[in-house]
This record gives C-alpha cells, structure tokens and sequence, in this order.
C-alpha cells in the first residue's frame, strides 16, 4: 500500500501542466495593442502637423521653402492614411483572441513590418538626397528639386527615428512573452533529433 502512494504521488509530481497563463498573455496583447494605438497616433499627429503646417507655410513663401512645404503637405497625407488604418486595425482587436504563442507570433510581425519599414526609410532618405544631388544639374528646377529633397531627407528620418523606436519598445516586450511562455509546468519528455 505504501508503494502505491509513493507511485501516486510521484505520478502527480511528473505531471504536465498543458494550460498557460492567459492573464499574462491578456495582458501581453493589450501592451502590445496599447503601444500600436500609440504609435498610429504619433505618426498621426506628425501628419496633422505637417500637412497643417506645410499648407500654411506653402502660402506665405516661394522658391525652395515653398516646395518644401508642399512636399511635407503631400506626404504627410500618406502617413495620416496609414496612421489611420493601423489605430483601427489596432482598436478592432482583441487582446483575449489569442494565446501565448499567438501573440507572440503577433508581435513578432509587428516588429518585422517595422524593420522593414526602416529600410524604407532608409531608401527614403537616399531619395531626398538624390533629388537634392539632381538639382546641381544644368537646366534643372533647383528650388523644386531641392525644396522636395530637404522634405523627403526631413520625413524619412523622421519616419526611421519612429520606426527604430517603436522596433527597440516592441523588442522589450519579447523577454515578457519568453518569461511568460517558459512559466508553464515542467514534466516528463521525449525529444527525438534526426
């Protein structure tokens, strides 16, 4: 009789706890959604901004500075379109739809677009300076192509500070899942390696 609880309580000892925490996944997601609203809504308000700013200034001056602003205007028009698409996008979600693995994947994708979005900024930046290279050409139309080339060097470093930042917090978040996920019972396994 003795060996049998000795078996039994060994057993129980042995066993896998298969549920995680979805409290902490909850509450991982709702970081992850809070940060994305965030995010949109600086991007956003660096859009109002710009296209506020560069309307009104476009107005009141000439030549390269004119341009410029015209520039700023015409892209931010773009960010406030995606900066408006991703608060919905983020607002829509729910932050107990997913597991721990799933959110973990979610984020993971969030910081993959951003990444990519920085080597666009980069490809950005290269742009603005390209277009202020092509205005030291003979018959060229120096203040468009210098005034739209300051606007594109300003919102592609703008836009890859942004990026990067938003990259390094969504980074942070990923030790909180790996804590969480390796916060799962242990027990008994085979692992077989071909």
């Amino acid at each position: 009789m003795r060996y049998q609880w000795l078996l039994l309580f060994g057993l129980l000892l042995c066993s896998c706890v298969t549920a995680q925490n979805l409290d902490g996944a909850v509450n991982l997601n709702l970081a992850r959604i809070d940060h994305q609203k965030g995010a949109m809504l600086v991007l956003g308000g660096w859009a109002v901004g710009n296209i506020g700013l560069g309307l009104t200034l476009r107005s009141g001056t000439s030549g390269e500075t004119r341009r410029f602003h015209e520039m700023n205007a015409i892209w931010n028009v773009v960010n406030l379109g995606i900066a408006g698409l991703g608060y919905v996008a983020a607002a829509r979600e729910d932050p107990s739809a997913l597991d721990l693995f799933g959110s973990l994947q979610k984020n993971n994708g969030f910081e993959k677009i951003l990444l990519l979005n920085a080597g666009l900024d980069v490809g950005y930046i290269m742009g603005g300076l390209y277009l202020r290279e092509r205005a030291g050409r003979v018959g060229a139309d120096v203040a468009r192509l210098r005034g739209y080339g300051n606007s594109v060097l300003l919102q592609g470093g703008f836009l890859l500070l942004f990026d990067l930042v938003n990259y390094f917090i969504a980074q942070d978040r990923d030790d909180s899942f790996r804590l969480l996920m390796g916060s799962v019972g242990e027990g008994v396994g085979l692992q077989l390696v071909f």
